[in-house]
């Protein structure tokens, strides 16, 4: 498994709103859902290995 690092992060106070709800609405912690969006991000925009596990949330 790799290993996480920490950085801070300033956000704007509507968008960390938005992605407490989201992360709330996927059972999910901040940090989770952060990473979530940004690994997404990363692998639609090709830049991100494919060999790298995708987590897809199904409802």
């Amino acid at each position: 498994m790799a290993k996480k690092k920490s950085f801070p992060l300033r956000i704007n106070e509507d968008i960390i709103t938005a992605v407490q709800q989201w992360a709330a609405d996927d059972l999910r912690s901040v940090n989770a859902q952060l990473e979530f969006i940004i690994r997404d991000a990363l692998w639609k925009s090709g830049r991100l290995k494919k060999s790298t596990p995708k987590v897809t949330i199904e409802k």
